[in-house]
C-alpha cells in the first residue's frame, strides 16, 4: 500500500487540486454496471486461483508428506508482499490500473498454463509448484491494491462500503466453495485440468479490461526516463504523505498488533480441534465452513447496511465481537462442539464488517494517487505479522496448549477495539474527510510531500 510520488509532481497535483480525497475530479462518473462487470470477472478468476491452490497444495501434501515444503509453499506465498510491497505499491501509483491488473492477470496465465503443461507431460516437480506459487503471489501482490485503488475511482464514496461487503461475502463464499470445488476437479481431470480451469478463469478476468477504460487519477508530466527511475522519491513522499494522516497510521499500527495475534490463532485451528476438541477432519471442514458463512453473513449485512454514520466506529464494535468470539472459541469444552461452531460463525461475521468497513474509510480518505502505496504498505505490515506471530505462538501453545493462545489473541483484539475509541485521529475518520473537518485543515500531497522529517 505504498507508493512515491516525485515531488515535483506531487506539487503540481497540489496545484491543480490541493485537496483530492475529496475531490469529485478524481470520481468520474462512471455507470455502476461497468464496475459490476470487471468485478465479475475478477470474482471468477478468484474463484478459479483459489480452487487451484488448493489443488497444489493437496498435491504437494501427497507427494511430499513434509510440513517443511507446506511451510515453504506458505512463505512463497507471502514473500512477495512482504519484500516488494512498498515498492510494488510505487509501481501500481505510476501506472495505469487497468494495464496493471491485465499484466498481472496475464502472466499468472501464462504461468498456469506452463504448469498445465508440465503435468501433462508428468515432469512437475516440487520446485516447479513451489515457483509457481511465489509467481502468483507476485502477481496477485500487484493485482490486489490496483483493483483495490480503481474501485475507489469508479464507485461513489457513499456506496464503498457496501462494496467492501459485497467483496466480504465473495471471499466467505469462496472460502467456503473453492475447497471442494479444488478437490472435485482434482478427482475429475487431474492437475493438468485444473490448471486450464485457472487458465480460463484468468483469461475471464482480463477479457472486459479489454475493452472498458478505468478511470486514473491525474498525473503530473514529468519525462518518462525521470518516472521510471524515481522510486525512492515516490516512497518518500508516499511515506510523508501517509506519515501527515495520523487516523490511518494509527489504523496500520492497530492492525499490525491485531494481526499478530489472531493470525497465528487461525493458522493453529487443526491443532485446537485435533488435540483439545478431540475433532477430526470433519469437525475441522464444519469449523471451516462456519466462518466461511459467518463472512458471507456479514458481508451480506454490511452490503445492505453500509454500516453506521461513522464507519470506523463500526469497524472497532466489530472488532470488540470479534475478541469476544475468539475467546469464546478458545474456551468451549470439547462437549460443546456446536457452541465452537456458533463462535466460529461470528469470528468470520464480525471480522468481514471490520475489514469491509476500514478498507472503505481508506479508500474515501486517502487520496488516489497515493492509494497504491498506502494499501500495498498496510497489507505488506499485516503479512509479516503471520511469520512473526507464528515463532511466538508455536512454543507458546506447545507449552501452555493451543486454547491459551485463543483466549490471549481475543482479549488483545477485544481490547484494542475498545482502546481505539479513545484515540482521536482513529474516531474522527469517517471516510468522507469533508464531513470531519474543514477543509483547510485538510494536509494537501504538496504539503506532505514538501515536508522532511
Amino acid at each position: 500500500m505504498l507508493d512515491m510520488g516525485h515531488e515535483s509532481s506531487t506539487a503540481a497535483l497540489a496545484s491543480e487540486s490541493p485537496h483530492p480525497a475529496e475531490d469529485r475530479a478524481y470520481r468520474p462518473p462512471m455507470k455502476m454496471k461497468i464496475f459490476w462487470t470487471i468485478w465479475s470477472g475478477q470474482a471468477f478468476s478468484l474463484a478459479g486461483s483459489q480452487a487451484s491452490q488448493f489443488a497444489l497444495i493437496w498435491w504437494l501434501t501427497l507427494e511430499t508428506g513434509s510440513a517443511a515444503v507446506l511451510s515453504t509453499a506458505t512463505l512463497c506465498a507471502l514473500l512477495p508482499q512482504i519484500v516488494l510491497g512498498p515498492a510494488i505499491g510505487a509501481l501500481v501509483d505510476r501506472c495505469s490500473r487497468r494495464i496493471t491488473m491485465l499484466v498481472a492477470d496475464g502472466a499468472v496465465a501464462l504461468a498456469s498454463l506452463a504448469l498445465a503443461g508440465l503435468f501433462l507431460a508428468e515432469r512437475a516437480g516440487t520446485t516447479s509448484v513451489l515457483l509457481f506459487i511465489l509467481w502468483r503471489a507476485l502477481g496477485g501482490a500487484f493485482h490486489a491494491p490496483a483493483m483495490m485503488s480503481a474501485t475507489s475511482l469508479m464507485v461513489p464514496a457513499q456506496h464503498l462500503a457496501r462494496i467492501q461487503g459485497v467483496n466480504q461475502m465473495l471471499q466467505g463464499g469462496l472460502g467456503i466453495l473453492t475447497a471442494p470445488l479444488g478437490a472435485v476437479l482434482l478427482g475429475l481431470v487431474g492437475m493438468t485440468g485444473v490448471m486450464a480451469m485457472d487458465v480460463v478463469t484468468a483469461l475471464c478476468a482480463m477479457a472486459p479490461l479489454l475493452f472498458i477504460r478505468i478511470p486514473e487519477p491525474e498525473r503530473s508530466r514529468q519525462s518518462s526516463a525521470s518516472r521510471r527511475w524515481a522510486f525512492l522519491d515516490d516512497f518518500g513522499a508516499g511515506l510523508r504523505y501517509l506519515r501527515s494522516l495520523p487516523g490511518p497510521m494509527a489504523l496500520i499500527g492497530y492492525a499490525a498488533a491485531i494481526n499478530l495475534f489472531l493470525v497465528p490463532a487461525f493458522a493453529l485451528l487443526p491443532l485446537l480441534v485435533s488435540q483439545e476438541m478431540r475433532g477430526d477432519a470433519g469437525t475441522q471442514a464444519w469449523m471451516t465452513s462456519a466462518v466461511g458463512a459467518g463472512v458471507i453473513a456479514g458481508g451480506l449485512a454490511l452490503g445492505v447496511w453500509g454500516g453506521s454514520r461513522r464507519r470506523v466506529h463500526t469497524a472497532l464494535a466489530s472488532l470488540l465481537g470479534l475478541g469476544a468470539a475468539t475467546v469464546a472459541l478458545g474456551v468451549t469444552p470439547a462437549s460443546l462442539l456446536p457452541l465452537a461452531v456458533v463462535a466460529m460463525l461470528a469470528v468470520g461475521a464480525f471480522s468481514a464488517v471490520a475489514n469491509g468497513c476500514i478498507a472503505a474509510v481508506l479508500q474515501a480518505t486517502i487520496a488516489p494517487e497515493y492509494q497504491g502505496r498506502v494499501f500495498t504498505l498496510m497489507m505488506c505490515i499485516a503479512t509479516a505479522m503471520t511469520p512473526i506471530g507464528l515463532l511466538i505462538a508455536t512454543p507458546v501453545a506447545e507449552a501452555a496448549g493451543v486454547r491459551v493462545w485463543y483466549v490471549a489473541a481475543g482479549f488483545v483484539c477485544a481490547a484494542m477495539g475498545a482502546g481505539a475509541f479513545m484515540v482521536r485521529s482513529i474516531v474522527t475518520m469517517q471516510g468522507d474527510a469533508a464531513q470531519e473537518q474543514p477543509a483547510q485543515e485538510q494536509i494537501s500531497p504538496m504539503e506532505a510531500a514538501s515536508h522532511r522529517p
